[in-house]
């Protein structure tokens, strides 16, 4: 099976890694072929393409490689949430509520949900265990919704 991915350029040459390392270890722990060009094409088994294609599309929502491998371990998901936002000021004040003052909101929340998040672009994205994803969304939502941080960290603590 083959399929194509398309990531942001610039994520392009962490996709790849120095010396092409990454990309080698995407296609070694997945028994893959990664062709990295205009799109990103992967090729194998229709399993392991799946696996490798969540792996890219991870490190092209801007997770580092190695949070990004988590996602071979069995209980593991990425989940994507869009802020949505018309302007680039809604955009960026979403932002700002998900990040909080110097990263504490994401800290927190990553931290009460043994989650990994990042922001970049128009999305948020959550990498983890399925109740982990789904009580991290849950407060990220809340907190796009404009809720507070103590209703979104109060709920957190509840489950």
């Amino acid at each position: 099976m083959k399929t194509l991915i398309r990531i942001p350029e610039e994520r392009k040459p962490i996709l790849i890694g120095k010396d092409g390392r990454t990309k080698e270890k995407i296609e070694s722990d997945t028994q893959t072929k990664i062709t990295v060009k205009a799109d990103v094409e992967i090729d194998g088994k229709t399993e392991d393409v799946l696996r490798a294609k969540e792996i890219v599309q991870a490190i092209g929502r801007g997770f580092s490689p190695e949070d990004a491998f988590d996602l071979l371990q069995e209980d593991c998901q990425m989940y994507v949430i869009d802020m949505g936002g018309e302007t680039r000021n809604t955009r960026e004040r979403l932002m700002g509520r998900v990040i909080g003052r110097k990263g504490a909101t994401k800290n927190i929340i990553e931290q009460m949900t043994g989650t990994k998040i990042s922001i970049y672009g128009k999305t948020v994205s959550i990498i983890g265990d399925s109740s982990g994803v789904r009580r991290a969304a849950d407060a990220v939502e809340d907190l796009l919704e404009g809720h507070t941080h103590g209703f979104a960290y109060r709920k957190l603590k509840e489950h």
